[in-house]
């Protein structure tokens, strides 16, 4: 993400501050959009000019890193230019407290100019110290001037502390004062012996000073810096808040003794109203359509078939279709205005190569691409794509064979061998309880011929329970459970299969998924304009000659119904939501695996 702009002043002050800056944005994956490099002692001429350029950029966030003297014609310069009005965001660092404490500030006669501008400005309690020397010091200091005062003491405790540690100031002539033209170097004429004792010395100084304590960490940073963050509205300095490395952005001021070492956590973190240029309290978005920004060329695939997804329309040439549906669909919810204008790719005669058309994109020959591109990995290393809103994938499409219900349906359920084990299972149960019951049981007695009609029909009848004979032995009572159960799993499964037979439409197709289409080595068919192709010969080792191009669904159903023993092909890969639209239509074809 870009954040904005960033004017400085070009030496190393302004340099090394936008560079930290970016450093920082960098890790928290945003950037500067442009820097604004302005020369030392830039004229209002020159300041005009690049402020001018930026207003047509697009961006509106502005962070001002210079010194007061250039820093307040920037904001004279910006107000003239029309830049200090709504929508524009203005950041600055502390040189801006400094240019309004300090009294050689005579430029700054009113605050218009400054309506909306954000800046940081060092922290400072107010003490009774300050307060007395305030009183007593001739001119106004600014913040800086308490610093430098600090700066002073510290450097005097310092002093004191060696002198009372060691006593001795020394110091020995050095044996370079002279450059290599002879000339001598007055910066070397003597050497402070004690300088890293000195040093050492103002490192631990610790007590408290107009701004606070004063105090260095092993980094040899300050410790408890902090700073208030001021908004100028109208003609009024306010305080949003405070920031400090130990709570971060609060607005309770925050105390400037740590006598714990540990973290100040403020629970409560909410800033201030901030009034941004042009009085609002709404926060800017930050970046407008810039005046100059060209209408995008979005390109559109002008397809022969499927043209329910995009196409350039004969009669009125609009581009319709769903995929053209769907972006203008997504353009509403952006709050602000995009020209652009559609590109048709491809002659409407038959479906242009999508890879071609991600190359455009790439190439920037156009600066977008709206359609039904499948998003695959070659593509993605090229160009960035939108998340999808249709299921994609490669699918197999396959002839069907449909096998209809017969008049001899009711014995499919069973195998031959299996209608042959059952009716043996009936005849010997047959004589099994004939053995067992004709003895002591009179229904299985008389002439011969009764007998053998009573065995072989009590079996069959007890599928029915509609046998008039009952078994009176206890071996024979025990069979006829183990029958019955065995009878009861037999009609089970009977009812079942048959059931499935008659109700359910049985679809068979000689293609069973991509593997058996492969190892077939039958012609396969593919859309022409479709990564199938490249899909098939690179990923899955398909020879070329295989591959059948075919470009319409009419082609579609021609070539799958002819076969490929009849110039046709044994199936279809393509893209599923070209499969799904084609067989919404037709029923003698389906996917397969």
């Amino acid at each position: 993400m870009e954040a904005g702009y960033a004017i400085f002043v070009d030496n190393e002050y302004g340099r090394n501050g936008i560079s930290v800056l970016g450093d920082e944005l960098a890790k928290r994956k945003s950037s500067i959009y442009y820097k604004i490099a302005l020369p030392l002692r830039a004229s209002p001429s020159c300041i005009a000019d690049l402020l001018d350029k930026s207003k047509f950029m697009g961006r509106r966030v502005y962070v001002v890193h210079v010194s007061p003297d250039s820093g307040i014609d920037v904001f004279t310069i910006a107000y003239k230019l029309q830049m200090m009005t709504d929508g524009f965001v203005w950041l600055t660092a502390d040189w801006l407290c400094t240019a309004l404490d300090s009294s050689a500030s005579a430029k700054i006669k009113s605050l218009e100019y400054l309506q909306g501008v954000v800046s940081f400005c060092p922290y400072i309690p107010q003490s009774h110290q300050n307060s007395t020397l305030m009183y007593n010091w001739s001119s106004k200091l600014n913040k800086y001037g308490l610093y430098a005062y600090d700066t002073v003491w510290a450097v005097a405790h310092a002093i004191d502390e060696y002198l009372n540690g060691s006593g001795k100031v020394t110091f020995s002539h050095s044996n370079t004062t002279r450059d290599m033209r002879g000339k001598i170097q007055l910066e070397r004429l003597k050497i402070f012996d004690g300088g890293k004792m000195l040093l050492n010395k103002l490192l631990q100084v610790n007590f408290t000073g107009l701004t606070g304590t004063v105090r260095f960490n092993l980094e040899r940073n300050r410790i408890n810096t902090a700073y208030e963050i001021i908004n100028i509205d109208r003609e009024e300095i306010h305080t949003v808040g405070y920031w400090t490395h130990h709570s971060g952005f609060t607005n309770v001021p925050p105390k400037m003794s740590f006598e714990s070492g540990h973290r100040n956590l403020i629970v409560d973190r909410n800033l201030g109203d901030v009034t941004w240029p042009g009085g609002k309290k709404e926060i800017p978005r930050g970046w407008v359509l810039s005046g100059n920004d060209k209408v995008l060329r979005v390109g559109v695939p002008n397809r022969a078939s499927y043209i329910a997804f995009s196409t350039e329309s004969k009669s009125t040439h609009k581009i319709e279709g769903y995929c053209i549906d769907v972006f203008k669909a997504a353009l509403k919810y952006i709050p602000y205005a995009v020209p652009y204008k559609f590109v048709p790719v491809g002659d409407g005669l038959s479906n242009p190569n999508y890879d071609e058309l991600v190359n455009m994109v790439a190439e920037n020959i156009i600066d977008a691409a709206v359609g039904d591109i499948a998003i695959v990995t070659n593509r993605t290393k090229a160009v960035d794509f939108t998340q999808p809103y249709a299921s994609t994938g490669l699918v197999v499409v396959a002839p069907i064979r449909i096998s209809k219900s017969s008049t001899w349906v009711f014995l499919k359920p069973f195998t031959v061998q299996m209608w042959c084990v059952t009716l043996a299972f009936f005849i010997l149960i047959g004589v099994v309880i004939w053995v067992l019951e004709h003895r002591v049981n009179s229904d299985f007695r008389g002439p011969p011929r009764q007998q053998l009609i009573t065995m072989f029909l009590f079996s069959f009848s007890t599928l029915f329970k509609t046998q008039l004979e009952n078994t009176s032995s206890v071996l024979g009572h025990m069979v006829m459970m183990v029958w019955l159960f065995l009878l009861m799993v037999i009609t089970a499964s009977y009812t079942a299969s048959l059931t499935s037979i008659l109700t359910v439409q049985q679809l068979s197709s000689p293609i069973k998924g991509i593997d058996s289409l492969i190892a077939s080595n039958e012609p396969i068919g593919y859309q022409v304009g479709s990564f199938a192709r490249n899909y098939l010969t690179d990923c899955l080792n398909v020879r070329i000659s295989r591959l059948v191009p075919l470009g319409t669904p009419e082609a579609y159903s021609k070539a799958l119904k002819l076969g490929p023993k009849n110039d046709g092909v044994a199936a279809i890969v393509d893209e599923l939501p070209y499969v799904e639209l084609f067989l919404s239509n037709i029923t003698d074809f389906c996917i397969s695996g």
